[in-house]
């Protein structure tokens, strides 16, 4: 089975914000043409028996798929229900998934944080791309304000470095564009005096930095316009810092794509500065891509 065949895979634990990512999931499943799989890792706990977690697991299982029959009654869907700690779990059927879908936070952990455990470590691990789908709204709102939200924002924004870490970004970034009739792709790379002089660049003068990066970002899309032309896409070097540009831009971002270094698994999360930034403070839903 090649990447291109292989399913979206979206975990649920019975939390509104993991229902939210499956309906998302599904949506994105139709627009890629892909099979999609619901996972409910079922964790380790020996306060609980097997049989009534199966039971539990079969239960939440079941409300998923029918949730799912609403939103893509056509999509071919399939459940698993590994019993694992969720991350590990998550990181290992990542390797056999086009993409992952998961929830901001789940129904464990405290209210006040903005990005479960979780969702951090699986988007920092996971061999595929994956997707951490904040809404930005309201609890209480729940999935119709999401559902609102999604319909009405189509942009699709990607972050890049000026390095070989972008190919695999805007890789993603583009084919997810054209899965969205209409959208509109806007690249986002940020700068500053201290990161062009890192690069060998203009030192002192800024207008001369500003240029350097305009013709970055033309260098890193090179090519992609014409191979994409159904695509429109908008060209953003930013002056200051990227982080605050692309969690500004998710707000009405339909998707926001940043990469992830491959490479710092043994040491911890992969994620570099603005990634981390950008995936705990988005406004909506984010792609991370390993590169």
């Amino acid at each position: 089975m090649t990447t291109a065949e292989l399913p979206v895979i979206a975990a649920v634990d019975g939390s509104w914000r993991s229902y939210e990512a499956l309906e998302w999931a599904a949506r994105d499943a139709v627009r890629r043409g892909l099979p999609l799989t619901i996972v409910h890792v079922r964790p380790l706990n020996r306060r609980t028996s097997q049989e009534e977690q199966r039971r539990e697991a079969e239960e939440l299982l079941a409300e998923a798929v029918g949730r799912v029959a609403q939103v893509a009654p056509t999509l071919h869907t399939s459940t698993l229900a590994p019993m694992d700690f969720p991350a590990a779990a998550l990181t290992a059927l990542s390797e056999h998934a086009s993409l992952l879908v998961l929830g901001s936070r789940g129904l464990g952990g405290f209210r006040s944080l903005l990005i479960g455990s979780n969702s951090l470590t699986t988007a920092s691990m996971a061999r595929c791309p994956v997707v951490v789908v904040h809404s930005g709204r309201a609890e209480e709102e729940g999935a119709e304000a999401a559902e609102a939200a999604a319909e009405t924002f189509s942009d699709i924004v990607a972050g890049v470095a000026a390095d070989e870490s972008s190919e695999a970004v805007l890789d993603f970034a583009f084919e997810a564009a054209t899965t969205r009739p209409g959208a509109r792709l806007r690249i986002v790379h940020g700068w500053t005096m201290f990161s062009s002089m890192l690069s060998g660049g203009p030192v002192f003068d800024r207008d001369a930095a500003a240029g350097a990066a305009e013709r970055t970002l033309a260098e890193l899309t090179a090519g992609r316009p014409e191979k994409y032309p159904q695509v429109e896409v908008v060209q953003e070097p930013v002056h200051g810092s990227a982080s605050h540009t692309l969690v500004t831009a998710s707000a009405t971002a339909a998707l926001t794509v940043i990469g992830r270094r491959k490479g710092g698994e043994e040491l911890g999360f992969g994620l570099s500065p603005v990634a981390q930034t950008t995936l705990t403070h988005a406004l909506g839903p984010v792609a991370v891509v390993p590169c």
